[in-house]
């Protein structure tokens, strides 16, 4: 993948100072880690639907479902002008064909989940979404998304951008976009949708094999909600270690006996959380090599995001 991976992401979180007290939020993990690999597309809702900096902060107040925006000291409801804004907004981000997109924790214009609301009493509920947030989450509900605060859970950082290098190799699937190639896409992911998920796993499965019944847009469609529905499951150790199993079955034949000792060894001592997913999955891409897999050499399972990211070294 040569290409890097587009994804939207607050602005405050790449060091632009555009937060209601003319501050930022740099998060140096996104901006020069991940950055390497990522084209960013940086949203600020309020700077970008006319307020500035610096500026009265603002909280969401009343039903949760469908708060409203108000400044907090004088009270002035910024709903509408936000909700407007919004939807010329997703209208431009819908030509980006992001990948994914990375919101500011608790903000209420752009917190995914847990935002304060303020109710008649005045104490606040963390029930709620900010504005933005639940327009992009609504009009792209198959979009990988996440919060900065949710992705330092090394667990849900892993899978996170496991899904948004998942969405990307979707998007160059769909510039061909064949029925052949649906099944190469799928074999390809197959291991990796198992770790996840062995309902969606079989599913998908089914819903490959029947894809002669189905229109081309319909399929792909239903494809791909399976996929992220299934991929937004976390891979557990239980699930990993159930996938690297499977996966030395395709080697019983040729690895030598202290080979296959040391491999359930290995794959023991990762089950029993003594040592991260990476070393047994390292070990497998050996032998893939070694005894040429070729089925175990197109899974990307072994190889879902860049190693420089270190993902697998802490799940």
């Amino acid at each position: 993948m040569q290409e890097k991976v587009k994804l939207g992401i607050s602005s405050c979180l790449l060091g632009e100072r555009v937060r209601y007290d003319g501050g930022h939020k740099l998060d140096h993990f996104m901006k020069d880690t991940l950055g390497l690999f990522i084209e960013w597309v940086p949203v600020c809702p309020e700077v970008e639907s006319g307020l500035p900096v610096p500026r009265e902060a603002m909280r969401l107040v009343g039903d949760p479902e469908a708060p409203r925006l108000v400044k907090s000291r004088s009270g002035n409801d910024y709903t509408d002008s936000m909700v407007t804004w919004a939807k010329r907004k997703l209208a431009e981000i819908e030509k980006e064909d992001l990948c994914g997109f990375i919101f500011k924790s608790k903000s209420p214009s752009s917190g995914m989940r847990g935002v304060k609301v303020y109710g008649p009493s005045g104490i606040p509920s963390r029930a709620g979404v900010g504005i933005f947030a639940r327009a992009f989450m609504e009009k792209f509900p198959r979009t990988p998304v996440e919060d900065e605060g949710r992705l330092c859970d090394p667990g849900l950082r892993e899978n996170f951008i496991e899904r948004i290098f998942v969405c990307k190799r979707w998007k160059e699937f769909t510039q061909k976009g064949t029925v052949r190639d649906l099944i190469e896409f799928h074999t390809d992911h197959k291991l990796l949708v198992l770790s996840h998920s062995p309902g969606h796993y079989s599913a998908l499965g089914n819903l490959v094999a029947n894809s002669r019944k189905y229109k081309s847009q319909v399929l792909q469609e239903e494809y791909l909600s399976l996929l992220m529905e299934g991929l937004k499951l976390i891979a557990t150790v239980r699930k990993n270690t159930n996938v690297l199993h499977h996966m030395m079955g395709y080697f019983k034949k040729q690895l030598q006996s202290e080979e296959k000792k040391e491999m359930l060894e290995v794959i023991e001592e990762y089950h029993k959380g003594f040592i991260p997913l990476i070393v047994p999955v390292t070990l497998i891409r050996h032998y893939v090599r070694k005894y040429d897999g070729a089925y175990l050499k197109r899974q990307y399972y072994l190889n879902p995001h860049p190693a420089e990211l270190m993902l697998r070294n802490h799940v």
